[in-house]
């Protein structure tokens, strides 16, 4: 590839696809009780997910300077243009450390190519901006080319999220412990949606059903071209209900793929299991 393309954990993408289509991952940090992992590569999402069933609290750090310091300077030696799509700003310090670390390798490589992307997304909504970026480089795409067109697929991706089991986003500050501990007697099912790269509330249904239909409702609204577009679900650790909705999407729109994921310990230690995303464009993108 002309560009060599650097994501991070919170894409929500399998490790096979860093390796297959040599893309350098940064892992975010987990931290559960007193032990210390790296998202991807020494924990899986399905054993975060089992710890928090069991009552444990998972939290997340940032990627690791070192980490992002060895990747850049790697790329600077070598003289390899490289592109960086990072996770939301507005969802953890991640893309301000790439930032700052960056602009330290180009003082000591001025020649180094570097561009770093706020994607302003979150899971797959930032996996599906990955895969976009190593196909165009892949084709032969400039640098500058690959940012433009990665921003202006960042930008018009819609992401709706529902959990369930409120008691994560209350941990995470995101609701109440009231809201949290009503809703659940009441089998409340949030919808949520991400606005410049935050996380903001939509609408609270009750029962999945109602919120699947009302997935749907939004896609119409929102989505674009869909029958054209690779729409992304990911879910944590429930594939049958990631399953469930995938028909729903399939019979109404026709997309050319759906793509599903496990959502991973980045997002999912904050959403909690069972929780579903939904990822679509809301304009076409070349």
């Amino acid at each position: 590839m002309t560009v060599h393309i650097v994501a991070d954990s919170a894409s929500d993408l399998p490790l096979a696809f860093y390796e297959e289509h040599g893309v350098t991952l940064l892992p975010l940090g987990v931290h559960i009780e007193e032990n210390d992992y790296r998202d991807l590569v020494t924990i899986s999402p399905k054993e975060v997910y089992d710890a928090m069933r069991e009552g444990k609290i998972a939290k997340t750090t940032q990627i690791s300077p070192l980490d992002v310091k060895e990747t850049f300077t790697e790329l600077a030696k070598k003289q390899v243009p490289a592109l960086y799509v990072a996770f939301s700003s507005e969802l953890s310090g991640t893309y301000q450390t790439a930032v700052m670390i960056g602009n330290e390798v180009k003082e000591e490589y001025p020649d180094f190519e570097l561009s770093i992307v706020d994607s302003k997304c979150a899971s797959l909504g930032l996996g599906l901006a990955v895969k976009h970026a190593v196909e165009l480089a892949s084709k032969g795409n400039t640098l500058h080319e690959i940012e433009a067109s990665v921003k202006d697929f960042c930008e018009h991706t819609e992401h709706i999220f529902t959990v369930d089991n409120l008691e994560y986003l209350a941990r995470g500050g995101r609701i109440s412990k009231a809201s949290a501990f009503v809703g659940g007697l009441l089998n409340i099912k949030p919808l949520l949606h991400v606005e410049d790269g935050k996380l903001i509330p939509l609408e609270k249904l009750r029962g999945k059903k109602k919120v699947y239909r009302r997935v749907i409702e939004l896609m119409k609204e929102r989505g674009s071209d869909l029958e054209n577009q690779t729409i992304a679900i990911s879910h944590g650790d429930d594939l049958g209900s990631a399953s469930e909705i995938k028909a729903m999407i399939e019979s109404e729109f026709h997309p050319k793929e759906i793509y599903i994921n496990t959502v991973g310990c980045s997002v999912g230690a904050h959403s909690g299991p069972g929780t579903i995303a939904i990822f679509f464009l809301n304009k076409p993108i070349s």
